[in-house]
C-alpha cells in the first residue's frame, strides 16, 4: 500500500450545455462543501478568459464566493495568470482574502495569458514585456505580501503581512527553475501537459533553494480523476473532458457538453493520438482501476501532493465521483 500524501482539488467551474454560469458556480459551492466534509486539503479555481464553458474568470470573486460558503478547506487559485494583472492587484485582492478567511488562502501563479492572444490583449492592453517579467513581478508580488519596512513608497494594503502562500503553476521547466530558485512549492499541470512532467519535476528537486518560505521542496501534480461504479460507466463520464479538449484544440471552444456513448470510435486517428497523449495522466473507471491508477502514480511521480480534477458533465456524478475516490484513498484530513 502507498504511503498516504494529501488530495486537493481543482475546479474549473464548468459551465455546461443547457445550463449557465450562476449554476456553475453554485455547483462550486456545492461540490466544495462536499469535499470539504471529506477531508480533501485544497479547493483552488482557475484564471481563464473568452471560455464559454469555465465559470471562474474573475477568480478572487470566485474564491470568496466558495471560501465565504466553506469553513476549513484551504481555497486558492490554480491559478492567477500574473502577466494578465499588476502585482499590487492581486497582493490586495489577495491580501483582502487573506483578512476575511485567514489562514486559508492560497495564491498559485502562472505565466501563461489563459487565454487566446486577443483576449489577452484586451485584459492587458498591452502585450510588450509582460512575460519576460515574469520572475520581477512575482518577487514583487511576495514583497508586497511580506510586512512593510519602513519608508516603502507602495504598500499592499490589504496584503502586507499577510504572507499568502505562493506556489508558481507551470507545465515546462520555466516554471520548475523559477519555483526552485525562489523556494517555492510548485504545482504541475499534469493533467492536461505531461509532456514534461518528469523532467520539470526532477529540475525543481535538484535546483531547489531553501528560502523563509519553503526549507524543501515540495510538488503537487494535477490528475483526471473520473470514478464511479463500474468502469464503463467512467469511460461514459470522461467523454465529456475529450469533447471539450477536442473542441478547444480545433478552435471550437464551448460548454461542456454531455457524454457522448462510443465517442472514442468517432474520433480519427490524429484526434485519438492527441488525447492519449494530453490526457494521459488520467484515471478512469471503477473502484478497483481507480486504486491502481493512483498507486502506480504515486509510485512513479512520488508527488507530495496530488490535485484531482474532474469536468464531469452531471453535477451528482461529479460528486459520487469523489465520494468513491476518498473511499479508495482517504485523504489526510479525514
Amino acid at each position: 500500500m502507498w504511503s498516504m500524501i494529501p488530495l486537493s482539488v481543482l475546479d474549473l467551474s464548468p459551465i455546461k450545455q443547457g445550463s449557465d454560469a450562476a449554476s456553475a458556480l453554485r455547483d462550486s459551492l456545492d461540490l466544495a462543501r462536499h469535499v470539504e466534509a471529506l477531508g480533501f486539503g485544497r479547493y483552488w479555481l482557475a484564471e481563464h478568459h473568452n471560455m464559454p464553458g469555465i465559470a471562474s474568470a474573475a477568480t478572487a470573486v470566485a474564491i470568496a464566493y466558495v471560501a465565504g460558503g466553506t469553513s476549513t478547506i484551504r481555497v486558492g487559485a490554480g491559478g492567477i495568470m500574473l502577466p494578465n494583472h499588476s502585482p499590487l492587484v492581486i497582493a490586495e485582492q489577495f491580501g483582502t482574502l487573506a483578512s476575511l478567511y485567514p489562514g486559508r488562502i492560497d495564491l498559485g501563479i502562472g505565466r501563461a495569458p489563459g487565454t487566446d492572444q486577443r483576449t489577452a490583449l484586451a485584459l492587458r492592453r498591452t502585450l510588450e514585456g509582460n512575460i519576460d517579467n515574469f520572475p520581477q513581478d512575482v518577487q514583487e508580488l511576495l514583497a508586497y505580501l511580506r510586512p512593510a519596512v519602513p519608508g516603502q513608497p507602495v504598500r499592499a494594503i490589504p496584503g502586507e503581512g499577510t504572507n499568502v502562500p505562493v506556489w508558481i503553476l507551470g507545465s515546462s521547466h520555466y516554471g520548475a527553475q523559477l519555483a526552485a530558485a525562489l523556494g517555492l512549492p510548485y504545482a504541475f499541470a499534469s493533467h492536461f501537459a505531461p509532456d514534461d512532467l518528469d523532467f520539470a519535476v526532477q529540475l525543481y528537486r535538484r535546483d531547489f533553494r531553501p528560502s523563509p518560505y519553503l526549507d524543501k521542496p515540495y510538488v503537487m501534480l494535477g490528475l483526471n480523476v473520473f470514478a464511479a461504479d463500474t468502469d464503463e460507466e467512467a469511460q461514459l463520464l470522461f467523454t465529456s473532458l475529450q469533447q471539450a479538449f477536442v473542441n478547444l484544440r480545433t478552435g471550437r471552444p464551448g460548454p461542456l457538453p454531455p457524454p457522448l456513448p462510443g465517442y472514442a470510435q468517432t474520433l480519427e486517428p490524429r484526434i485519438a493520438d492527441l488525447l492519449s497523449s494530453v490526457l494521459r495522466c488520467a484515471i478512469v473507471g471503477g473502484p478497483a482501476k481507480i486504486a491502481e491508477g493512483l498507486g502506480s502514480f504515486i509510485a512513479t511521480h512520488k508527488p507530495d501532493e496530488i490535485m484531482v480534477t474532474a469536468q464531469i458533465f452531471d453535477h451528482a456524478a461529479r460528486r459520487k465521483s469523489y465520494d468513491i475516490l476518498s473511499k479508495v484513498y482517504p485523504p489526510a484530513g479525514t
